[in-house]
């Protein structure tokens, strides 16, 4: 009876598998957070293109109500000292760029865009572009959109067409 192994010939080394992971995010990476994500594979490489979610202004009352939840009561006091709107463009280019960075100096490839128009026709959009592996929604806790299944990553199992992938951001 001949081996599987001497059947096939010798041991081969597997192919590098390159995962793309599209990473959706609302607030700049911390280091746990690229950890994180640059881990979830294992040794095979990972590509990322990362969305950036500039703050609306539509989800203020949502990120009080959370905050409170939270116990966060100071957060939800300074709700409106936070840029918001078009205002929040030049915040969220800095924190989209910072996690490209990072994400490049961790050894991955990294591209990435500001969400302008609506998140989950652009997150759909960009997806089947990249020919994405996945959809990784990283973000804070927003227990009331998540409680009534209304946060990103509850409406974008519905509409992206791969798995996607619910994470807590770390906060430094």
């Amino acid at each position: 009876m001949v081996s599987a192994r001497a059947a096939h010939g010798p041991h081969r080394e597997r192919a590098p598998v390159v995962f793309t992971s599209v990473l959706m995010i609302e607030q700049p990476l911390s280091s746990p957070d690229v950890e994180f994500v640059t881990t979830l594979h294992g040794d095979d490489e990972v590509s990322f293109v990362v969305l950036m979610q500039p703050r609306g202004d539509q989800d203020r009352l949502l990120r009080a109500i959370d905050d409170v939840a939270l116990g966060e009561l100071t957060d939800a006091a300074k709700e409106g000292e936070v840029p918001e709107g078009e205002d929040a463009a030049p915040p969220a280019r800095r924190a989209l760029d910072h996690s490209l960075e990072v994400l490049r100096q961790a050894g991955c490839e990294a591209v990435g865009h500001l969400v302008e128009e609506h998140p989950l026709d652009q997150l759909t959009a960009v997806a089947r572009e990249a020919g994405a592996d996945e959809v990784i929604v990283l973000t804070a806790p927003h227990y009331v959109e998540e409680f009534f299944h209304r946060d990103w990553a509850s409406r974008a199992r519905h509409k992206v067409g791969v798995p996607v992938l619910k994470l807590y951001a770390h906060s430094e």
